[in-house]
């Protein structure tokens, strides 16, 4: 695996922000390429974590905060983000999960003032739009993590 080095964006806030975000979500999506179907699949831990499966939630992810609670979309509340249902081959997830980055990306694009507050409130709480930004590079420098962590037991594979 490549060893992608982190940006080094010098710009607003915004621009240095979704700059980490997105370094943080092409590192994801890489881990769950390059492998076999049973490898992508196959759970690395007792509560079922696979390198897809973290794919397919961080795309639920994406949606879930930038189209539900910043702009204010219907919530598909899936009961399991994890699940890969069989139909969905593995280039399906992470192309889904990339298109669900681009739909983000668009919402970002178009928010003038990061302290403006989301659509919709968050388990009771109104954030504002440079809270979700931090919270999704946390939401996906975490699970990253965990497909870094993943992907070396799987086949040794390194790197950012």
């Amino acid at each position: 695996m490549a060893d992608r080095r982190m940006p080094f964006t010098i710009a607003d806030e915004k621009t240095t922000l979704v700059s980490f975000l997105n370094y943080l979500r092409e590192s994801a999506a890489l881990k769950a390429e390059g492998l076999g179907e049973d490898a992508v699949r196959r759970p690395a831990v007792p509560s079922g974590t696979s390198l897809l499966g973290l794919v397919r939630h961080l795309a639920w992810v994406e949606r879930y905060w930038f189209g539900a609670v910043l702009r204010g979309d219907p919530v598909d509340w899936s009961p399991e983000t994890f699940a890969i249902p069989d139909a969905m081959t593995p280039e399906q997830v992470i192309e889904d999960y990339r298109d669900a980055v681009e739909e983000s990306n668009a919402v970002v694009r178009e928010v003038a003032d990061l302290n403006a507050e989301c659509a919709r409130e968050h388990h009771g709480h109104r954030v504002t739009v440079r809270w979700v930004l931090v919270h999704l590079i946390e939401e996906t420098a975490r699970h990253a993590g965990h497909a870094d962590i993943i992907r070396e037991l799987s086949d040794g594979a390194v790197g950012r």
